[in-house]
């Protein structure tokens, strides 16, 4: 029975806002931690604050190429000519003080030399010999930067649950830090159900279709840097299924399926869920993806995502993904980032679910717009691989028309 015939069968359809917050009502981040060199922390997540040992800058010092100069020298009206004392270079400060009537030619990232209090930039200035002239308009304290402006000394750089990235990599080793406390990797189970898939490398028996699912799942895991356990494809058998669950609840914290959520006499995940955990639900008011089921099996959390290819990629990014972050440990978590284009096609839509249709951005007469990246049926794959967002069409959306303004939600950073 589809959505949109109403009843007891609609009301057991989660919103996606409801199915993310079961969801997350019962995850909690994984116990454990390691300390790594900080090349090893690209992907991870702290876990503990990275504070301070030092301010960053260690000492005061220029922002800019150009002259440092005490601002009380400096004429309100009207040319000021110093006389060049000295250069300061960055490592190599200038050793003496800057005197009434004199400047320091220095160089961006200098320390600032003892009472100067000003620099000003090159440009604006010229040169004879020894005597710099400095124009009118200059500001005290201009173009400095002060010890401890980016940090200081006991603050806390970076917040425990910070996954890093290069950024955060080159924070921590501006301050002289070698090794930093991060969360032990997340172990991820997943495989592939049905008597009709077969793995890569052999030709295909009649009926059979190949495993992508497998290799798709393999591919986002990979990059969000959980640790990975690939168990093959599992025959639609309860016996066979049953093993599985228990070989990857006893290995893992995390365990995605592909298949077997439907409603059909081989679709088993749900009934395995039910006698070996928990089934927090298993049908969400989304299309492609209505049929997925989240709980636990043993002591890990369970994804029962649909067999379809793209429907499998379309649960990952709305729910899987950010759960699984949140296990990692990540603090806050990233919000979803949504924000309208008109659109080039016009879209048929039933109103009551919410609908991810695989979506094209390009730059057209100097603004966004979105089309549709080729066929939308569920299990062509093709269309991801052709896309760069998701057009979101939300549940009370009823179809779009060429020129309507729809939500997308881009890959970048997503996928």
């Amino acid at each position: 029975m589809s959505i949109e015939t109403g009843g007891a069968e609609r009301r057991n359809h989660l919103t996606v806002a409801e199915a993310r917050a079961a969801i997350f009502e019962r995850i909690a981040p994984v116990a454990g931690w390691e300390r790594v060199a900080v090349r090893s922390a690209l992907g991870r997540v702290l876990a503990e604050d990275v504070v301070a040992p030092c301010n960053v800058p260690a000492h005061d010092n220029s922002a800019m190429d150009g002259y440092a100069v005490r601002a009380a020298d400096l004429a309100a009206d009207g040319e000021t000519a110093l006389t060049v004392v000295g250069t300061a270079y960055a490592g190599h400060p200038f050793s003496g003080v800057v005197g009434v009537g004199q400047a320091v030619r220095i160089m961006t990232g200098a320390a600032i030399p003892r009472d100067a209090d000003t620099i000003v930039v090159q440009e604006v200035t010229h040169r004879e010999e020894q005597r710099v002239f400095i124009p009118p308009g200059q500001r005290k304290g201009q173009n400095l930067r002060r010890a401890g402006e980016d940090l200081a000394l006991g603050g806390v750089a970076l917040a425990a649950g910070t996954l890093c990235g290069p950024a955060e990599l080159g924070l921590i080793a501006s301050l002289g830090i070698a090794e930093v406390a991060v969360r032990r990797r997340l172990r991820v189970a997943f495989f592939s159900t049905g008597d009709e898939i077969a793995s890569i490398g052999r030709p295909l028996a009649p009926g059979e279709v190949y495993d992508s699912n497998r290799y798709t799942l393999f591919g986002a895991l990979s990059r969000l840097g959980c640790e990975v356990l690939d168990m093959g494809v599992i025959a639609d058998q309860p016996a066979a299924l049953e093993a599985a669950f228990r070989d990857a609840s006893q290995a893992a914290d995390v365990i995605i399926t592909s298949g077997g959520v439907s409603v059909g006499e081989a679709d088993f995940i749900r009934e395995m869920m039910t006698r070996m955990g928990e089934v927090a639900f298993w049908k969400l008011a989304i299309k492609p993806g209505r049929p997925m089921a989240f709980g636990r099996v043993g002591n890990a959390f369970l994804f029962g995502l649909p067999g379809n290819p793209v429907a499998v990629l379309v649960t990952y990014y709305q729910f899987v993904r950010d759960a699984l972050l949140g296990m990692m440990g990540v603090s806050p978590l990233p919000s979803v980032q949504l924000f309208e284009v008109p659109c080039a096609d016009s879209i048929r839509k039933q109103a009551g679910r919410r609908e991810f249709m695989r979506g094209r951005l390009a730059e057209r007469d100097g603004r966004l717009v979105v089309g549709l990246a080729g066929a939308q049926g569920s299990g062509v794959l093709r269309s991801m691989s052709e896309a760069n967002c998701f057009i979101v069409l939300p549940e009370d959306n009823a179809g779009v028309q060429t020129g309507d303004m729809v939500l997308v939600q881009p890959f970048d950073g997503l996928v």
